[in-house]
């Protein structure tokens, strides 16, 4: 069964850092882009970043350019978002997507464009 597991979410104060893991398994995670996208209460789903099968290709949403990084260590099937300097603006669930390699910037961040989703994870950045 293809699966996507989110983990590392919690409560964090603002400035703070968090890092999120997505964990893939049940498929060839390396042959898969993975991207992170996050819904706040009351809002519509955004994309947050997004990397390559190999990791050479990234994109940040300009709500977290400078904030966060993703990474990913396809060895281990897992995807990792960094977060740092975070606001209360950042709070949501976030949530990964597996999907095949976009090439257009514009596209990366299409939720249709992603086969396999996790469950979320919460992330809350209160003080």
């Amino acid at each position: 069964q293809l699966q996507l597991v989110e983990s590392g979410g919690g409560l964090v104060q603002p400035g703070g850092s968090l890092r999120l893991s997505c964990a893939a398994s049940g498929f060839t995670s390396r042959s898969h882009a993975i991207a992170w996208f996050r819904q706040a209460p009351g809002k519509e789903r955004e994309g947050v970043s997004y990397i390559s099968s190999t990791g050479i290709s990234t994109n940040y949403a300009d709500s977290v350019k400078g904030r966060f990084t993703i990474s990913r260590d396809n060895a281990e099937s897992t995807v990792y978002l960094q977060m740092s300097s975070l606001k209360p603006e950042d709070t949501a669930v976030y949530y990964c997507a597996a999907g095949p390699n976009i090439g257009s910037d514009y596209l990366r961040f299409m939720e249709s464009a992603y086969n396999y989703w996790g469950q979320g994870t919460q992330v809350t950045v209160s003080s």
